[in-house]
């Protein structure tokens, strides 16, 4: 996967498909950040088959909307947790960042790490996101700019 341009925000919702001993299964709902739908439907099959026992061939997908953000006027500071492979192992890691909506600071977290990492898009796993205030930053370049 490369990042074409700015990454999307997908909510992709699947499950398992309907048998006879299973009528209507359990249904997932993921948040996922890729630059096209295909590639939101390739990440949520992946993570499935590491979460549950489930697979693209076992289940389907109900639903794939993309998300918008609503108020993209502001500057806001985003706190993003991931977990990304390097040359040596598994890394967990929080970064801090400001842009106008979360898709931006996303793509700035994917140029970022290719950069000063040399992590390959595939390898980082976004664990969560967040909005922090001025008063919760951690890092002292985001906080120069809280007044």
């Amino acid at each position: 996967m490369t990042v074409a341009g700015e990454m999307r925000q997908y909510q992709v919702v699947g499950r398992k498909a309907a048998t006879d001993e299973n009528p209507n299964p359990e249904a997932y709902r993921m948040i996922i950040f890729a630059p096209n739908p295909v590639t939101a439907k390739s990440k949520f099959w992946y993570f499935m088959r590491q979460f549950r026992k489930m697979k693209k061939t076992t289940g389907e997908i109900l639903d794939c909307v993309e998300i918008v953000e609503k108020n993209s006027r502001i500057v806001k500071n985003y706190g993003i947790w991931l977990r990304y492979d390097s040359r040596s192992g598994t890394h967990n890691m929080y970064r801090e960042y400001r842009d106008l909506k979360l898709t931006g600071a996303i793509s700035q977290l994917y140029d970022e790490m290719a950069g000063r990492h040399r992590t390959r898009p595939r390898s980082i796993q976004i664990i969560r996101t967040a909005t922090i205030g001025a008063g919760e930053l951690k890092r002292p370049n985001g906080s120069q700019f809280a007044a």
